[in-house]
């Protein structure tokens, strides 16, 4: 069996490796090619000699430590009116971090070259100088996977089929990741709950409404990469929804929606995000709308519940600011509408990361991609 590099290198960060030694016995390699692999390793800097173990006779051999200062990553979560960027180390540990709001709806012409020069900035503050290994970034909206384009995002109009790599061109030439935004928040948790559950569906509630699913400790995209686009699947009604059909889930229970409610009744509230903090401060019209908006996704929800069984719902997003709330309405749904058997040992949770959970998730989907295996040895071959 012979592996690269880089395959070694997956051994030591998932902790299945630690000297040379357990390298040779897991893949089966010669100690001639595990030491020839891990030299090249070493002097790039990816792994660090640790401490020398005992010896159980002849020569002790030294451990190895993945470097986690070998480099950064950098990440863009985008939304409808802001975006949150972080510079993260090759752990997901945030060594800078920066959000701003933009103006609702700006298109990549505007809000491009500012999220460059605020990364910028972030890679200039960073307490380590390391190079880029790679660049994570979420929109709204479905993906295509392969070009790294929006292909169908009425939340933000205007980017759909936009090249997003020239823009950051004068910032890094490290490879770009473009996920959907509930794709990163599924991504996130693959650092927080699915350490703990194996299955889980991600719920995220906020200006839109998606869903990230992951199965087996993976997260499921599709084929076209429009796997868990909740919000747009049929609930009934005419009311027209910003992706051009009628009737669609979020037409009655997306943040979009609300703050288009409330400011049909004359007591309106720029973003969903405020109607959230109307909630937790105890007004009742707003507390209301936000539980009827849980109930309404849940009935939803639950057909995916029965038919994925998952082990525990995340939920996150900005309605997720008012938990308890939002919560009460999607369990009333999900207990009512899905089978017994899929609700029995069923377990809500909040997203781990909360607020950050977004550009958490567009690191991580930095580091799957720069710290691949064909990856690692692309940019070993340019040493």
């Amino acid at each position: 069996m012979t592996e690269s590099a880089g395959e070694l290198l997956r051994l030591v960060r998932a902790g299945r490796a630690s000297t040379r030694s357990d390298l040779r016995r897991l893949t089966g390699m010669s100690r001639t090619a595990v030491v020839t692999r891990v030299d090249t390793l070493l002097r790039a800097g990816l792994l660090l000699p640790g401490q020398e173990e005992a010896s159980t006779g002849g020569r002790p051999p030294g451990s190895l430590v993945f470097n986690r200062t070998a480099g950064v990553v950098v990440a863009a979560a985008v939304g409808r009116s802001r975006t949150q960027l972080a510079v993260l180390d090759l752990t997901g540990t945030e060594l800078a971090c920066d959000e701003a709001e933009h103006e609702i709806g700006a298109g990549p012409e505007t809000v491009m070259p500012d999220v460059v020069e605020r990364l910028r900035a972030l890679l200039a503050a960073a307490p380590q100088d390391a190079p880029v290994l790679g660049v994570g970034l979420s929109l709204p909206g479905s993906i295509d996977p392969v070009h790294g384009v929006s292909v169908d995002s009425p939340v933000v109009a205007g980017w759909d089929g936009v090249e997003l790599a020239p823009y950051l061109e004068t910032l890094t030439r490290a490879p770009l990741w473009v996920g959907n935004d509930a794709d990163v928040l599924a991504l996130s948790e693959l650092l927080g709950h699915a350490r703990t559950y194996d299955d889980l569906l991600v719920v995220k509630a906020s200006t839109g409404l998606g869903l990230g699913i992951v199965v087996g400790g993976e997260v499921v995209r599709g084929a076209l990469g429009g796997a868990g686009e909740i919000g747009h699947t049929p609930a009934g009604g005419d009311l027209p929804c910003r992706c051009g059909r009628t009737g669609c889930l979020e037409t009655v229970a997306a943040g979009w929606a609300l703050v288009a409610e409330r400011a049909a009744a004359g007591r309106g509230v720029e973003h969903v995000r405020e109607l959230v903090a109307l909630a937790v401060a105890g007004e009742a019209e707003a507390r209301g709308m936000l539980r009827e908006s849980g109930r309404r996704l849940g009935e939803t929800l639950a057909v995916a519940i029965t038919l994925l069984n998952p082990s525990a719902v995340v939920v996150g997003g900005d309605m997720a600011g008012a938990y308890d709330t939002y919560l009460a309405g999607l369990r009333e749904s999900v207990y009512a509408r899905s089978t017994a058997l899929a609700t029995r040992d069923l377990v809500f949770l909040p997203s781990t990361y909360g607020d950050r959970a977004g550009v958490v998730g567009c690191g991580a989907m930095a580091l799957e991609g720069a710290l691949a295996p064909d990856a690692v040895d692309g940019w070993l071959s340019t040493l």
